[in-house]
């Protein structure tokens, strides 16, 4: 049985079709991505999920629950840590956390309230009144309270857009030590440094329909293992025949930096050589992997 089911998911606002028949699985104990840019239909699918959102057509089982059908279940087996900053500015830390576990029924719940609290750097605040606290504590107190029923599911939406570093460490090894002992958890975030680093598999969503499916690893493999930057003195052009190397198009049209994608080590001299008979100058030369970026970007791009 999958963690998270998605069948033919379709939702349509007006005039936009948000989410065009969206299926996926997500089986249990993954650490997730469903990345996209901003209009994908992440947050749609995600408030689907959580079933704050009615879908047109299709279904979403958690466990093995509808989210419709069976919502009191579904719900119950899902955290979900909101973009939205939403808070009750009337309570302190500690009684947000204790009426969040009264949601779900849990009693004597305070042991792991406090460890939620500890690892997610809480402790000092917990009896500060939510509205007195930062932003970034605003966001670690949300994340707080999407796992305070120790859920086994975990949906974390942008979780750390405009948060300082230390939130983001702190964050991070208390998810990912939760995905060890076994729960799923699903992400969709804008740094595609963080998805690398912490997503076994990547779903990369375009106007509202999936357009790349597959192990972070075997995405990466889509771009060639290399990437050659270089670095052109003023006055000189990249030649025409190296022009279909060019990893992002963009940079035709900036002028004198360009990401080349080459297979193989062996491949630098030729694109030296070629660069050299053209009388193009070489100022600066790296030579770099490629990475969950440059999938996206190259994805992203194609068919516009």
């Amino acid at each position: 049985m999958a963690a998270i089911q998605v069948t033919n998911v379709q939702k349509r606002y007006r005039a936009l079709q948000a989410l065009k028949g969206v299926s996926l699985t997500i089986e249990k104990g993954e650490f997730f991505g469903l990345l996209g840019p901003n209009g994908a239909g992440k947050t749609t699918l995600i408030s689907i999920m959580a079933g704050l959102n009615c879908a047109d057509a299709g279904s979403v089982s958690v466990h093995g629950h509808d989210t419709v059908s069976d919502y009191r279940q579904a719900r119950r087996l899902l955290g979900v840590v909101p973009q939205e900053l939403v808070f009750d500015p009337f309570f302190t830390v500690r009684e947000t956390l204790r009426m969040q576990s009264g949601y779900y029924g849990l009693k004597n719940n305070d042991a792991w309230i406090d460890e939620v609290m500890h690892h997610l750097g809480l402790s000092d605040k917990a009896d500060a009144n939510m509205r007195a606290l930062s932003g970034g504590m605003k966001r670690r107190v949300l994340a707080a309270q999407a796992l305070v029923h120790k859920p086994p599911v975990i949906v974390l939406d942008e979780p750390t857009a405009g948060v300082d570093v230390e939130l983001r460490q702190t964050l991070w090894k208390f998810i990912a030590q939760l995905n060890r002992d076994g729960h799923t958890v699903v992400l969709t975030t804008h740094y595609l440094e963080e998805a690398q680093a912490l997503c076994n598999r990547v779903a990369m969503l375009k106007a509202g329909e999936i357009v790349a499916l597959d192990s972070t690893a075997a995405l990466i493999r889509r771009i060639s293992g290399s990437q050659l930057v270089v670095q052109l003195a003023a006055g000189s052009t990249l030649p025409e025949s190296l022009r279909s190397l060019v990893s992002h198009p963009d940079e035709l049209l900036a002028g004198r930096t360009y990401t080349l994608r080459i297979n193989h080590h062996a491949e630098v001299e030729p694109v030296l050589a070629t660069l050299r008979q053209s009388g193009a100058v070489v100022e600066d030369m790296q030579l770099q992997q490629a990475d969950l970026e440059d999938v996206f970007i190259q994805i992203m791009g194609e068919g516009k």
